[in-house]
């Protein structure tokens, strides 16, 4: 094993003392072209371009003598360190840090970055980077080849954004441009770079005390499933509390998904699931019900991309759902959902010869299939009498892994 490893962040600005002394003793470096093409790299040290890290933590274990690695940036913040110092490898780092990347970007942008969401786009990732930036106001993107900004722009197709595109920072190459997301793809952007994605509404509310998107608006009402006084004018007979509770625990729905809601009527649901962090694409036949999933979505300051259309033939043309929860459509619907392999689908049927289709529908189509009758009975309690009933048969289907 190494006698010492040392990890060297560079942000293009001289090297201190401290990442200087270390380059001078080392007997291997390891780092990118342009960082063994540093003259401060000993001309006696071996030499290991990077580009699997694993590969190369391995030599560097097996390596008798000093060892340093130079990465861009924090090497801490999504960088090799993590790879360095895994059980797999053994290696016991000293980091000097730079400035990283995300950091220098939103330092040339002038503006904070506590309150935004951070991902990395790989060509593996991409889709779920997407989805953040689909769901987040402010979303910093460290970009890779095949996964840059104009890959991010044609998977945002629909929803308009704002990019601060940071390309080749720290180098006399810098250049920084602000462009619509649909202007993009049109553009050939030099490696490496960093995508700051705006808009959709404000980031937060007031001074921060967390890193990262706040978890939801001072204003905002505590709790899920929330009662439809929250929501203004009355819900449908599938938007009641109780249904909403359990569809949202069966679908799960987290950071990096993107959820359909097909028939999403007032949105209450599609809301819900966006203050989960998800992205969500709300769609409904009738304009008021899509004006009124819209305002619904601004005065609780969540993302929505709202669509217009009528089910099945509407989905053809939406990106890849990760869960599907069906207001309404029947067994169609349900299969065309099903078609697209979605991880969770939740439905709702009225009688139990529909949930049977129903059933039957995403069993066919390769899903673990349970049904619940839900029944919920609202109480007036300045009398304790009955208000409202409402019975419903809940149908949820998790996707059957595919034997190899």
């Amino acid at each position: 094993m190494a006698d010492r490893v040392t990890v060297i962040g560079w942000d293009g600005s001289p090297l201190t003392p401290a990442a200087t002394s270390a380059l001078s003793a080392a007997t291997l470096v390891a780092g990118a072209a342009h960082h063994l093409a540093l003259p401060e790299v000993p001309a006696g040290a071996e030499r290991i371009r990077l580009g699997s890290v694993s590969l190369a933590a391995r030599r560097i274990a097996g390596h008798r003598g000093s060892a340093v690695v130079l990465a861009d940036g924090d090497p801490g913040f999504f960088g090799v360190v993590r790879t360095l110092r895994d059980p797999e490898h053994g290696l016991e780092v000293e980091v000097v840090p730079a400035v990283s990347a995300l950091a220098g970007a939103f330092a040339r942008a002038g503006m904070p970055w506590d309150d935004a969401q951070l991902v990395v786009a790989h060509p593996r990732t991409l889709r779920r980077a997407v989805n953040v930036c689909r769901a987040h106001p402010k979303v910093g993107v460290l970009t890779s080849p095949g996964a840059g900004p104009a890959e991010l722009a044609l998977l945002l197709e629909g929803v308009h954004r704002t990019f601060v595109i940071c390309e080749e920072l720290g180098s006399d190459r810098e250049q920084v441009t602000v462009l619509t997301s649909e202007s993009a793809a049109d553009h050939a952007w030099r490696d490496p770079n960093v995508v700051i994605v705006l808009g959709g509404g404000p980031s937060g509310e007031g001074e921060g005390w967390l890193a990262g998107p706040a978890p939801g608006y001072p204003s905002a009402p505590r709790g899920w499933a929330l009662p439809a006084r929250e929501y203004g004018a009355g819900l449908g007979s599938g938007e009641s509390a109780e249904l909403r509770a359990a569809q949202l625990a069966r679908l799960g729905p987290r950071v990096g998904d993107l959820v359909w809601d097909i028939g999403c009527g007032s949105g209450a649901l599609s809301v819900e699931a966006a203050r989960f962090g998800a992205a969500v694409i709300a769609v409904d036949t009738r304009a008021e019900a899509c004006s009124r999933a819209e305002s619904t979505a601004r005065r609780f300051g969540v993302q929505l991309q709202v669509v217009r259309g009528k089910a099945p033939h509407i989905l053809e043309s939406l990106p890849e759902p990760d869960v599907v929860r069906i207001g309404g459509g029947g067994a169609a619907v349900v299969e065309a959902c099903a078609d697209r392999r979605p991880e969770r689908i939740v439905t709702h049927a009225s009688t139990r010869d529909e949930a049977e289709a129903v059933g039957a529908v995403l069993s066919a189509g390769g899903y673990d299939v349970e049904c619940a009758l839900l029944q919920s009975v609202d109480l007036d309690t300045s009398a304790w009498s009955e208000r409202e009933r409402s019975v419903a048969f809940l149908l949820s289907g998790r996707r059957k892994e595919r034997s190899l």
